[in-house]
């Protein structure tokens, strides 16, 4: 007899032998970078919300399932193509999740909660996604703000971490003041969160 652990399992793995396949690699392993995203979006919500539940768990494994195949260059320059790509990835990521959680053995209702988390639905309303948006906003802040700190000028990093600052609850404010940075990035993170 299968049970939800073994769902969970099978529907685990195979979003990583999902996000394995990402031809885009990074780090001095070459490991596939959605994979390492998923590993790194699992590591902060274990951290953050260790009781999470399965749902919530697939989800932050899934948050950019083969992102990779809905480049940001298929969609508009500017603010407006920006946020119909996200919008369009939002849906991607959630129906790839559904797909694979209904081969692992999952029913409707786990599906759904998994496809509205990822299609962030009602985020100011659902705690569950709210900590789904914290995660992705610590995972962003630890791992991948460096590196855009050093693209951008301080205008435009100071509105950022603002904008990113803005989506988190107090929980995900706080676990992300416990991460450490370099001196100029610590600097602009501190400007940001002046007023």
């Amino acid at each position: 007899m299968t049970t939800e652990s073994q769902f969970f399992r099978l529907a685990f793995e195979a979003i990583d032998a999902a996000n394995a396949e990402d031809p885009n690699r990074e780090g001095d392993d070459g490991a596939p970078k959605a994979l390492r995203y998923a590993e790194r979006m699992t590591r902060a919500l274990e951290s953050l919300c260790p009781d999470a539940s399965d749902a919530l768990k697939l989800a932050a494994r899934a948050q950019h399932i083969k992102r990779w195949v809905i480049p940001r260059a298929t969609y508009p320059e500017g603010r407006q193509g920006y946020h119909q790509w996200r919008k369009a990835l939002y849906q991607f990521h959630a129906d790839q999740a559904a797909g694979l959680m209904a081969e692992a053995g999952y029913g409707a209702e786990p599906i759904t909660t998994v496809k509205s988390l990822l299609s962030k639905e009602g985020l100011a309303s659902n705690p569950e996604m709210q900590t789904l948006e914290d995660t992705a906003c610590i995972v962003f802040l630890e791992h991948y703000f460096p590196a855009f700190a050093r693209k951008h000028d301080d205008a435009k990093v100071v509105s950022i971490v603002r904008k990113t600052w803005k989506k988190m609850s107090p929980r995900g404010q706080a676990a992300a003041q416990l991460l450490t940075f370099q001196e100029r990035e610590g600097a602009l993170i501190a400007k940001a969160l002046e007023a």
